[in-house]
């Protein structure tokens, strides 16, 4: 007889948002290992699996456009609730109420738009990076030493100064420009996207160059991508660039984008982040 062959483990990212349905409009979750940061999960996964609760709800209409996520306060590894409700639903848009909670108190707000596209004028006006090596020409960023989310991808930077190399040589910017994709490779969908938009090394760190403690509270995220079009480019890498704008108060910005090798924009992004020093 052939033995039985034993079930495929998920991948880690599918494991880290897996919802179980708790009651109308609430789900049960957990942290992953895969994805703990210095304190608690990789703020991506938390995004993420807030999306999740609505991507998996059966009121769903549409795809998301737009999810705000705020953190309130630091996420525990273990079990987790979402809240994931519906409040307003309109001929092609859907608004949408997200909260994360542990033992009863509030860890994360956020909001969500879904939407039904349809065919209009397209067109975009901002530009990928240009002459940026290919990610097989690159080497892949040393995860040795850093949080376990950080080797959840495979990072390849474009030549020059690298980012968390702390050699307390302050830089003139916080541009960065590099390929990224889950690690294992793993088709993109939304809800990895939403992760990986998350997945940029604070800019305070990589403007001066050495550790300095932050903590994001708030991230917004733009989709510009349907769920076909990110289908469609299976577990290719895509190319992130992702810059500051002010650093003021124990506050930066952070501005992110998210390209296809042919140059479409899928996502880009916005949070803002604490500092200390």
């Amino acid at each position: 007889m052939n033995p039985t062959p034993h079930p495929t483990p998920p991948h880690p990212f599918d494991a880290s948002v897996a919802l179980t349905p708790a009651g109308p409009d609430h789900y049960r979750g957990a942290t992953h290992p895969a994805y703990a940061n210095m304190v608690g999960p990789f703020g991506g996964t938390t995004a993420a699996v807030m999306l999740q609760a609505a991507l998996v709800h059966p009121q769903r209409l549409g795809e998301p456009i737009v999810q705000t996520v705020n953190y309130a306060a630091p996420i525990q590894d273990g079990a987790f609730e979402v809240q994931a409700r519906p409040v307003r639903t309109n001929r092609s848009t859907q608004h949408w109420q997200l909260a994360l909670t542990q033992d009863g108190q509030v860890m994360a707000t956020g909001s969500a738009v879904f939407a039904l596209r349809r065919p209009t004028f397209a067109a975009c006006e901002a530009t990928a990076p240009v002459d940026m090596p290919l990610p097989e020409a690159l080497p892949r960023f040393e995860a040795a030493g850093r949080p376990p989310w950080v080797r959840a991808y495979d990072m390849r930077f474009r030549p020059g100064p690298q980012p968390m190399h702390f050699d307390g040589g302050e830089l003139a910017h916080s541009l960065t420009e590099g390929w990224v994709r889950d690690e294992p490779p793993r088709p993109l969908d939304h809800a990895s996207l939403t992760a990986l938009c998350d997945s940029f090394f604070p800019r305070i760190m990589i403007r001066r160059r050495r550790p300095v403690p932050i903590g994001t509270v708030s991230l917004s995220t733009c989709f510009h991508a349907d769920a076909a079009a990110l289908a469609a480019l299976g577990t290719q890498h895509v190319l992130g660039v992702a810059r500051a704008l002010n650093f003021h108060g124990g506050y930066f910005d952070q501005r992110a984008e998210v390209w296809s090798r042919d140059g479409a924009l899928l996502a880009s992004s916005q949070q803002m982040v604490y500092f200390k020093e």
